[in-house]
């Protein structure tokens, strides 16, 4: 008898929803996924709307059942892998104050800057105040991205919004809140709030009342492995799950997209690359590297922490690359050819992107010495700076386009072993490292991905549904159909193994040391410019 389960991978763009079968393996049956708006303010804000979330995950739902026959009766239970980081004010009836903050909002620089910004500082933070988050949170909100200054931002600039508020929600809670009508919070997402306690598994009371939080507005917490509620009437109408479904916790995409890439153990490293990007490495305790932005995130299995460094754009630069190099013109030819209408090629390339990283892989490693810094929407480690920005660096006569587009994915690898090195200096990182996300679709960018830092990179079966696998692991190992979380490495396959190439590393390797040289050259630029 199948064991059928649905889980909803909720990123910055899009929603994609998964059904799956649990037996001997975790066996993908359906699939579908449907967009959402990113709404890019002139102040720094950055927001979504959480109707438009609402309705891709009821557009999906009614996909999964048109396409494969099985009965909304016969799903076991539901859960999520979400973005998370976000701010979602709800009423009592959990209807949104506001549009949704997103993680990439960096708005909220006066709050920061009274909240904990301000006279002796480590790492950006008051000493006093750094020393006694430390201490009951194991990290500390010293990121102008952080939900607590975004929570704070809306209590400063809109307080009638503020006044609203009911509950403090993230991403996937909010999207809990809309099946079940229940406010939770699950453990990594409360983590993530910076506000937790990590020591009692609650919210951290001492904390609260430094950075001035009400806790009523703070929801009770739940693990990713525990039913959370029930699917309503009213829910059941618009999603077409049946009444009574059993919602499970999940969890943020940070704690199980090293789950579903099978990176489950202390010491197992992955690294991520979708529109955001991150190198983790599971942990058997909490830590932190103020000085590089790096803390061990709570783990979807209790004991584990992922020691977790992000960067704010990874794939992104890759779609930044292919509408302004690739595609752009400004109408000065009088006839162009679309190379996606060539039938050669589309029998070739099953997207544009693989016809740009193979076209890429003609221009010899290290782009003659063409560097590019990723940091498009600012950058969290192992520095942090809202102001950072994009550029390529020592451009030439010789230079074309297709030296341009490598340089792009070189320089979002120079970045990811950046933070591998950062973490290297607290954690022991693996020496097998596992690739997954849209980037790890492309041969290309894995080989790279190994030349660059040195370490043998291996890919997993269909490493774009991960996050998928580690939710559908939490409701599994909830159901006890599973032994645990962990236990869902078993069922993790790795498709292609990369080594790498010692001839390309050395020119990588005097490339990168360059490549850390440019934030600091050009530090105080940026704020001129972009303050």
């Amino acid at each position: 008898m199948p064991n059928y389960i649905i889980t909803y991978d909720v990123g910055t763009t899009g929603i994609k929803t998964c059904l799956f079968d649990v037996g001997s393996t975790i066996e993908l049956k359906a699939s579908a996924m449907e967009g959402y708006n990113l709404y890019v303010l002139e102040n720094g804000g950055v927001e979504q709307d959480t109707k438009e979330w609402w309705n891709a995950m009821c557009v999906t739902t009614k996909k999964i059942f048109a396409s494969y026959d099985v009965d909304p009766k016969e799903i076991q239970g539901i859960s999520f892998c979400s973005q998370a980081q976000a701010l979602v004010l709800v009423d009592k009836e959990c209807n949104p104050v506001r549009r949704a903050m997103s993680y990439m909002d960096q708005r909220a620089k006066e709050e920061i800057k009274k909240g904990i910004a301000h006279g002796f500082q480590i790492a950006g933070a008051n000493v006093f105040k750094l020393l006694k988050s430390l201490y009951y949170t194991g990290a500390v909100a010293a990121s102008v991205k952080d939900p607590v200054w975004k929570y704070k931002w809306v209590e400063a600039n809109e307080p009638d919004n503020f006044k609203k508020a009911y509950r403090w929600l993230d991403v996937k809670e909010f999207l809990i809140s809309q099946c079940t009508g229940e406010c939770v919070m699950t453990e990594d997402s409360a983590f993530a709030t910076l506000i937790y306690d990590i020591r009692k598994n609650t919210w951290a009371k001492p904390i609260c009342n430094m950075l001035g939080v009400n806790m009523d507005h703070l929801a009770p917490i739940k693990k990713s492995t525990d039913c959370v509620g029930l699917v309503t009437e009213k829910a059941s109408q618009e999603l077409g799950l049946a009444v009574g479904t059993k919602v499970f916790g999940g969890g943020m995409d940070a704690a199980l997209i090293g789950v579903g890439a099978g990176a489950t153990e202390i010491g197992d490293t992955h690294i991520y690359s979708g529109t955001s990007g991150w190198v983790g490495t599971v942990v058997g305790k909490s830590m932190v590297d103020t000085s590089a932005m790096i803390a061990a995130t709570v783990g979807a299995e209790s004991g584990k922490y992922n020691y977790f460094a992000e960067m704010e754009t990874s794939g992104k630069c890759l779609e930044w690359v292919k509408n302004h190099l690739a595609l752009d013109e400004i109408g000065i030819y009088l006839k162009t050819t679309n190379v996606t209408e060539n039938e050669d090629i589309e029998k070739r390339y099953t997207s544009l992107y693989d016809y740009m990283t193979e076209v890429c892989n003609s221009i010899p490693a290290g782009c003659g010495g063409v560097i590019f810094t990723p940091w498009l929407h600012g950058n969290r480690c192992p520095f942090e700076d809202p102001n950072a920005r994009g550029m390529f660096f020592n451009i030439s006569l010789e230079t074309g386009k297709t030296e341009l587009i490598r340089a792009v994915l070189e320089g979002v690898c120079f970045h990811q072993r950046w933070m591998l090195e950062a973490e290297a200096k607290k954690a022991k990182v693996s020496d097998v490292i596992r690739f997954v996300g849209g980037g790890a679709l492309s041969n290309f960018t894995a080989q790279l991905l190994a030349d660059v830092t040195g370490h043998v990179v291996e890919v997993v079966q269909d490493p774009q549904n991960v996050g998928a696998v580690g939710a559908c692991a939490c409701v599994a190992a909830g159901l006890g159909l599973i032994e645990s979380v962990s236990k869902v490495k078993d069922y993790i396959l790795v498709e292609k193994t990369f080594t790498p190439n010692l001839e390309n590393k050395a020119i990588y390797d005097k490339n990168f040391e360059v490549f850390k040289q440019l934030y600091k050259a050009n530090k105080k630029n940026y704020a001129l410019l972009n303050k």
